[in-house]
């Protein structure tokens, strides 16, 4: 099962993508992010979630969205890293 990226964007705004179902982002809040999180794992307890932030976003903020996914009871969650080209 492909894992669901959440994207942190410079102004802190979320979007997500299922990559199951779409190659397209959409914004999401954060409560909204968890309730579609929590609808995936109704059919797959074991979804895997990847966070990927733009350059300019603190480190502070990808921990903050990392433990909300993990006090959400999301116990995979990953950092996507974009390779240097």
């Amino acid at each position: 099962v492909a894992p669901m990226e959440v994207s942190i964007h410079s102004d802190q705004s979320l979007s997500l993508r299922d990559r199951s179902t779409t190659t397209d982002d959409r914004k999401i809040s954060r409560n909204d992010l968890i309730a579609a999180i929590r609808r995936k794992q109704a059919s797959n307890p074991e979804q895997a979630v990847v966070i990927a932030a733009d350059k300019d976003v603190r480190y502070e903020v990808v921990l903050d969205v990392m433990d909300m996914l993990q006090q959400n009871q999301v116990s995979k969650v990953g950092l996507l890293v974009k390779p240097r080209g």
